[in-house]
């Protein structure tokens, strides 16, 4: 039909032929109208644009060297594919009316250099979106935030170096995004911390970019059917002992981010002038890395614990635990101190010496099946309190220390027996030249002294005696007592019976 230069196979075709009457009957002008009418491409509030094929809802106007998008649409159209063309700008109104059934749009290999903001404001269900292969050279703020519905994004070979943190706002169900081919220099961290900005997220592409360092910690935190999709190879990493952990631990898990491009993970030594295998630094001059062991549970007597089932498989079927001594913990709640999480996770509850050991978590997926290891080791004593035998040692020290500090007080910290004599210097013995001179005998201090008489100096009284009391030949007599309200202190007589211990000899 002259004018007709795209194809569309029509939806319903029955009752052509009886519309327009029998093979040699007269035609009357209102079936030849609706005849041209179910002939015409214009059908269903829409065309078929020239230099596309329609087929069903698909529109497919690649490779017809268009500079712009063909206009006007058809209302039914669910895929959309526009690639390998010249439309290096999509405006805000490349869709003048709502396309309420669009789900696909290909953009690839047009040399698009820029993207309205607004320009997805018409398509509010599109769930597949291909911008690859194209001039991008940033991501602006909010640019896919009317995509609410999005799952599928692709943005490699592209020209990308910035991208905006409010980029992939409003994306709750993207799955996928493919950042690859870029020149993405700052790794998009904000992307994947905590999973509150795109939850459903299970791939992110940013191989070959000119990522010199990533986020170790936070990377290996991240669930392992995210790190099974996290590709990274082929960037200028900088080597270091962190990175060849995390790449060795992917591997020991045979995450496909790492088994499937190990050839394509290097790094770059410092100085160096080609790049080295990252899983080849294991015991490698200058940094001679050793592969970390998986990290063992440590845990206390009496503590719960909650040992977390971090398979790489979605979408599993079942899971449940073998505990060491070949127990299965099969439902969720379970029984005793074991119990199975509504999350696939085990939790153990006052833990006992016996609970020591590999737990097996075994999973279920619907293609592939899965058995994940945790090693617990249980201390035996509590968390608050020490080890027993530190406690035996830490007793006896402190009973040692007491035992001396008693001791030094009981030596040089006896209490004085008269109230008025502490702080009161004792006066030195006086020398004695006498070789008969007794050092048993006792020199009577206090016992001599009246009841209720505060003590005085001795060193006036006491000059002119010798060693026991006695007289020193040709010392200094005493002075005469004073006469008082108070008696004086008698003198000792050496014949007295308490001179029994001095140098004088009883006479029987």
């Amino acid at each position: 039909m002259p004018g007709v230069t795209g194809t569309r196979v029509p939806r319903d075709t029955g009752g052509l032929s009886t519309a327009m009457g029998g093979a040699g009957g007269p035609v009357s002008p209102l079936p030849l109208l609706l005849a041209l009418a179910l002939l015409s491409p214009r059908v269903l509030g829409g065309s078929c644009p020239p230099r596309c094929v329609c087929a069903s809802n698909i529109l497919s106007c690649s490779q017809a060297a268009l500079s712009t998008v063909p206009s006007p649409l058809p209302r039914f159209t669910a895929v959309l594919d526009l690639s390998h063309n010249n439309v290096t700008r999509l405006r805000a109104d490349w869709a003048p009316g709502r396309l309420a059934h669009l789900h696909a749009l290909l953009l690839s290999h047009n040399g698009l250099s820029f993207v309205s903001t607004e320009a997805f404001a018409h398509v509010p269900h599109l769930r597949h979106l291909d911008l690859s292969s194209n001039r991008l050279r940033a991501l602006e703020e909010n640019l896919f935030s009317d995509l609410a519905e999005l799952e599928v994004l692709l943005l490699y070979n592209n020209e990308i170096s910035t991208v905006d943190r409010t980029a992939f706002e409003n994306l709750g169900r993207l799955r996928k995004l493919y950042l690859g081919q870029n020149r993405i220099a700052r790794f998009p961290l904000e992307l994947l911390r905590d999973g509150s900005r795109l939850p459903q997220l299970a791939l992110l592409d940013l191989s070959a970019n000119r990522l010199r360092g990533v986020p170790v910690g936070e990377l290996q935190a991240l669930p392992a059917w995210l790190r099974d999709r996290l590709y990274l190879h082929g960037n200028p990493l900088a080597c270091d002992c962190p990175l060849f952990q995390l790449v060795a631990r992917g591997r020991r898990r045979r995450l496909s981010a790492v088994v499937d491009f190990q050839e394509e993970l290097q790094c770059w030594l410092p100085g160096a002038s080609a790049s080295v295998g990252i899983l080849a630094l294991a015991g490698r001059q200058p940094l001679n890395c050793s592969e970390a062991r998986e990290a063992v549970l440590e845990a206390h007597l009496g503590d719960s614990v909650t040992l977390s089932c971090d398979t790489r498989l979605r979408g599993v079927r079942s899971r449940h635990w073998v505990t060491p001594g070949g127990e299965r913990v099969l439902e969720e709640g379970g029984n005793g101190s074991a119990a199975l999480l509504a999350n696939g996770s085990l939790q153990l509850r006052a833990l006992r010496p016996e609970d020591t050991g590999t737990y097996a978590c075994w999973v279920a997926g619907p293609l592939l099946n899965e058995t994940l290891y945790v090693e617990l080791l249980v201390h035996n004593f509590t968390l608050h309190g020490p080890h027993d035998t530190l406690n035996t040692a830490y007793t006896t020290l402190v009973g040692c220390i007491l035992s001396v500090v008693l001791v030094l007080i009981y030596l040089y910290l006896t209490p004085c027996r008269c109230c008025c004599c502490r702080g009161t210097d004792k006066p030195p013995a006086p020398r004695d030249d006498s070789i008969n001179s007794s050092v048993l005998s006792a020199t009577p201090n206090h016992a001599a002294g009246v009841p209720g008489e505060p003590c005085r100096s001795r060193s006036a009284s006491t000059a002119g005696l010798g060693q026991n009391g006695r007289y020193k030949v040709g010392g200094t007599p005493q002075p005469p007592p004073r006469h008082g309200p108070k008696a004086q202190r008698k003198v000792s007589d050496p014949d007295s019976v308490s001179s029994v211990f001095s140098d004088t000899p009883i006479v029987v």
